[in-house]
């Protein structure tokens, strides 16, 4: 069984954030076609990149969705990656008390959501509390990679989860 890549879409998938001195020519933006009515209601659609969709593929991974955009991500980012429509995480009711405070909101339904399977996470709100945390509780190996937000994913990111997946 492959392992399981979890994939949020605000900063991997679409970057922001950076201000004008780090990048001079602002961000590049990717159209589907001169009126692209998906970037025309969400502006930062323009952003993703669709060559990200093979370079995800080829990885070998299952993919799911661990995003707040949820079953959005299928509608309006999965076409723009070239991608089927994806199993997606969905989360515990934002008026439930955190159970495990200085862990990412997502950490614990991630790992709920593995359910003892290698994975890759990539998000750019990762933490080492995180990371301790997985280590300690997951059965099977897990890579917790933290991805530039004002990038979005780059080729160094995909080495570095290619890298693992041959190790893992």
């Amino acid at each position: 069984m492959s392992p399981l890549l979890f994939l949020d879409v605000d900063g991997p998938l679409i970057p922001f954030g950076a201000s004008p001195r780090r990048l001079p020519d602002g961000y590049p933006t990717y159209r589907t076609t001169p009126s692209d009515p998906a970037a025309d209601a969400h502006p930062l659609l323009a952003r993703v990149n669709p060559a990200h969709g093979p370079r995800l593929v080829a990885l070998g991974c299952t993919l799911v969705w661990a995003t707040t955009w949820t079953d959005d991500a299928n509608d309006s980012v999965a076409p723009r990656l070239g991608l089927p429509a994806l199993p997606v995480v969905h989360w515990p009711d934002s008026d439930e008390p955190q159970t495990h405070p200085g862990l990412h909101w997502k950490t614990p339904s991630l790992i709920t959501w593995a359910a003892g399977r290698p994975f890759v996470w990539l998000d750019d709100e990762l933490t080492e509390a995180d990371r301790a945390w997985v280590s300690a509780t997951h059965p099977a190996p897990a890579l917790l990679h933290r991805v530039d937000a004002h990038h979005g994913l780059t080729e160094a990111d995909f080495a570095a989860v290619e890298e693992w997946l041959r190790e893992a």
